[in-house]
This record gives C-alpha cells, sequence and structure tokens, in this order.
C-alpha cells in the first residue's frame, strides 16, 4: 500500500522553527509532484508549498522567506523547514502527492500539528 507518514510537529514557540518531514512507503517521489497544505482552526485548508519533479518550488505569499519546502529523492522523503514561526501558522499540516501530469492531489498524510504561540 502507499502510505504517506509525517513527523515533526508539536508546540513552538513564535519565532521558533519546526522541521516537518514525510515519508513514503510504497511509493517513490521521483517523477512526482509534492506539497504541503494546511488547515487553521475555522478555516479552509490552503496549499502553502509545492515542489515539482526537477525540483522547482513554489510558495504561498503568507509563508514566502520562512517557509522553504525539499525533498530527498534517494530517501522518499519530503521536508518543510518552518522558521520564524508566527501565531497564524498554527494549524494541521499535511502534505500530499500527485503525478505531475494530474492536477488533483491524490495521496495524503494523516496530518500533523504544528502550535505557534
Amino acid at each position: 500500500d502507499v502510505q504517506l507518514v509525517e513527523s515533526g510537529g508539536g508546540s513552538v514557540q513564535v519565532e521558533g522553527s519546526l522541521r516537518l518531514s514525510c515519508a513514503a512507503s510504497g511509493y517513490t517521489y521521483s517523477g512526482h509532484c509534492m506539497g504541503w497544505f494546511r488547515q487553521a482552526p475555522g478555516k479552509e485548508r490552503e496549499g502553502v508549498a509545492i515542489i515539482g519533479s526537477s525540483g522547482s518550488t513554489g510558495y504561498a505569499d503568507s509563508v514566502k522567506g520562512r517557509f522553504t519546502i525539499s525533498k530527498d529523492n534517494a530517501a522518499n522523503t519530503l521536508y518543510l523547514q518552518i522558521d520564524n514561526l508566527k501565531p497564524e501558522d498554527t494549524g494541521v499540516y499535511n502534505c500530499a502527492a500527485r503525478e505531475c501530469s494530474v492536477f488533483d492531489y491524490n495521496i495524503w498524510a494523516q496530518g500533523t500539528q504544528v502550535t505557534v504561540s
């Protein structure tokens, strides 16, 4: 079975840092597009960072300069480095994957909570 498993969430202070990881089993990141999403309490899920098969990246305006998405194809692991955390970064973070030729992300991890206070 294809599975994405996240780790690295937790409670941190404002201006702190976290690194989220998303490891794949039964699946290879190579050739696929990946993304990190988050859902704050009472809000809709939003995309915060994406990375293409070639390594090109994109970020939501609200996180530019603070979030860095990266991947290790050999380890089948996706990362999200979060620096200078703000209270509005609080939420459940999910990694997701899709074939780059397909629009919708169809493989999702379970989510990890990030709380900033």
